[in-house]
């Protein structure tokens, strides 16, 4: 492991200025990942800057009926909280299906969002990587690609987001508070994290030196029926090959509000405005619920070896919607 610096800075403005602004310099929170990568050799910081007790850890109502989710609230409080995962099943589920318990006590939720991919090539500093070293070459894209993205991907990058927190989140229409040298700013999740397109190196839209400090849910977040569903090659804890989020309601046999992201499949979780333009104000029959799901899927670009993933995320969804919609959809 290269050598580096460790400072703990007084607060979050001498962490957002004085420190996290220079180069070189990375967070540090819970550390589940930048841990990881440090040891195998992809993050080289100069300057580690630990922020673990500087960042929120509050779950609070907002004024507006909404919630506000410090970035440091750990996974397992976040996924039993009274306010949060307790009243929402979406995000309950995509955070108990995302990790063991022991991460989930120390992973925080800020962290969970800026998680790097998990691509074999990313982690491996001797294959070529345009995510890692900018300019080197994807070496998924004639390589080893099964759990790759078949959405939204470019020439240059074909990985895909490993958060499942991420993925209900963008179902729940969630922003997420920035905090750096100029102050606070909100962000949509959608776009907060990036697709890849000629600049992969970057995941997310954050500025040098800004750091996340909350999740913010919407008053929406609550109350209609949601779930997540999570396709993985076995069946304890494992990245998605496959995830469906999904919020369902139906008023007079007709759908009434709808939104469905889909996780495992891009640079980011892929929400699927297109089947939800389909569907809201439709019956939600099985027919239609296909018909939605295929036409949102038919922008998919699979690779050699991961077409199964089409069809496996629009079982998925179709499964998940009907669950949501209940037996009388007549």
């Amino acid at each position: 492991m290269k050598p580096f610096r460790y400072v703990r800075p007084a607060s979050l403005a001498e962490a957002a200025g004085a420190h996290g602004g220079r180069p070189g310099s990375a967070y540090l929170a819970g550390g589940t990942n930048l841990v990881d990568l440090m040891k195998l050799g992809v993050e080289r910081p100069d300057t580690l800057v630990d922020v673990a007790r500087l960042l929120p850890a509050g779950v609070e109502a907002t004024a507006a009926g909404g919630v506000r989710v410090g970035a440091g609230v750990r996974g397992t409080d976040l996924a039993a909280h009274p306010l949060a995962g307790a009243r929402c099943p979406v995000l309950a589920q995509a955070l108990l299906s995302g990790a063991s318990g022991q991460l989930r006590n120390a992973a925080t939720t800020g962290g969970n969002l800026l998680q790097r991919t998990r691509c074999g090539y990313f982690q491996d500093v001797s294959k070529p990587c345009n995510k890692r070293d900018p300019g080197s070459g994807c070496a998924a894209l004639d390589g080893a690609n099964r759990e790759h993205a078949v959405l939204g991907h470019s020439p240059l990058c074909v990985a895909t987001h490993p958060s499942d927190l991420a993925v209900a989140l963008s179902a729940l229409d969630a922003e997420v508070e920035v905090t750096g040298a100029d102050g606070i700013r909100t962000v949509p999740l959608d776009g907060f994290l990036r697709l890849p397109g000629e600049r992969p190196e970057q995941d997310t839209t954050l500025r040098h030196g800004e750091l996340v400090t909350a999740v913010l849910l919407p008053p929406g977040a609550f109350g209609a029926p949601s779930a997540y569903r999570k396709a993985r090659d076995r069946a304890s804890y494992a990245f998605a090959l496959a995830s469906v989020a999904a919020v369902l309601e139906t008023r007079n046999g007709l759908v009434s509000r709808i939104a469905l992201a889909f996780g495992g499949l891009a640079h980011r979780p892929w929400r699927a405005r297109a089947a939800e333009e389909r569907l809201l104000g439709e019956r939600p029959t099985p027919e239609a619920v296909r018909a939605a799901v295929d036409a949102e899927l038919a922008a998919a670009r699979p690779l050699r070896d991961n077409a199964f993933k089409v069809l496996l995320a629009g079982n998925l969804a179709r499964d998940v919607l009907a669950g949501l919609a209940g037996p009388a959809r007549d």
